[in-house]
């Protein structure tokens, strides 16, 4: 994966228009990858699914509260990804509280389908979903890669520890970034 360009798709996103009264003033807007990653350095990680046991307890909200440190290294952005509508990452990402991460939607998959970390998770009742993943990019080429072992269709376990924040920020080096990297 390391030196390979991002998937060009379009995301269709929900995002607040004030102009648009009642309980629900939100509007559709297509964001492509160059909106989310050209001329940015980015933590982009993707997780099975919104609300789910790992990703919402340790993944997402680690990612969250270790961002000034990234941003300290040189990340511009962090992103997650998880095959889910915008309805469902919106409605996450309030859940959680976000203050630092911006969520993606990937509702059909395209995205993941390209990048080649679609699986079937039928087992657990998701359909097909992402296989845990995280990566450095910089100007949509992907940097360094973190994929949880064991990739495959119906996996009986949940892998995490090589997308983890901690193991990503760990090995934020100069080689990774292109500049040279404080200590932490």
């Amino acid at each position: 994966m390391i030196g390979r360009k991002l998937p060009n798709v379009t995301f269709r996103t929900r995002v607040r228009d004030d102009s648009i009264e009642g309980p629900n003033p939100f509007k559709w807007e297509n964001k492509t990858t160059d909106d989310y990653f050209k001329g940015k350095k980015v933590v982009l990680f993707s997780l099975p699914g919104a609300f789910t046991p790992t990703c919402s307890t340790y993944q997402l909200p680690d990612f969250d509260k270790m961002f000034g440190d990234f941003n300290a290294k040189g990340i511009d952005e962090i992103y997650c990804l998880s095959v889910n509508d915008a309805f469902v990452m919106n409605a996450w990402g309030k859940q959680q509280g976000l203050k630092n991460i911006k969520l993606i939607p990937d509702g059909s998959g395209e995205f993941t389908r390209k990048m080649g970390m679609l699986v079937c998770k039928d087992n657990l009742g998701f359909g097909m979903r992402s296989w845990r993943y995280a990566a450095v990019v910089d100007d949509g080429v992907v940097k360094a890669w973190f994929e949880e072992p064991g990739f495959s269709d119906n996996c009986e376990t949940d892998p995490y520890g090589e997308s983890s924040p901690q193991n990503v920020y760990e090995k934020l080096t100069e080689e990774v970034l292109g500049e040279k990297v404080e200590a932490a």
